[in-house]
């Protein structure tokens, strides 16, 4: 679900978003006092819920629906890692992806994003690594292999 969250924060932006919400909620309020603007203080206020509904589903409601829909988010993984590509083993799968299927990565505290398409990626969370080394290993085959990479926040 923090991968989910993390893919939703990189294509919206939610300190944006939610400081548009609370400019819309303020100008609704101020605006349905004066006689006339009516009109704009519920076309704000109606924005602002609006809005605010679509942050709580992107980052509430959708991870977790994903999660429970999904049953390969459940299985343990294996997963190893080498310059021909990626073999994910789980109950349900067991494939080999090469490098070349990932176009971009985006690295944040729990998890690498690897996309294969505009809105489609593979999920490597951090925990399956067993050390700073196995982890710093992996992002260096990453750096060669993956063309652009987006690193949110600092990584230990």
């Amino acid at each position: 679900m923090r991968a989910m969250r993390a893919h939703y924060s990189s294509v919206m932006r939610p300190r944006l978003d939610g400081a548009l919400v609370i400019l819309l909620l303020g100008a609704g309020i101020y605006c349905y006092r004066i006689p006339n603007l009516e009109w704009f203080a519920l076309f704000s206020l109606a924005a602002s819920g609006t809005l605010l509904m679509m942050l709580v589903a992107a980052f509430g409601v959708i991870p977790h629906l994903l999660f429970r829909r999904e049953p390969k988010y459940r299985d343990d993984y294996s997963l190893t890692f080498s310059d021909e590509g990626i073999h994910f083993q789980t109950v349900h799968i067991d494939s080999q992806l090469e490098w070349s299927l990932y176009s971009r990565a985006l690295v944040d505290r729990s998890s690498y994003l690897l996309y294969y398409g505009s809105r489609t990626f593979s999920i490597i969370p951090m925990h399956v690594f067993q050390g700073k080394e196995q982890r710093a290993e992996f992002d260096r085959l990453l750096s060669q292999k993956v063309k652009q990479i987006v690193r949110k926040d600092d990584l230990d």
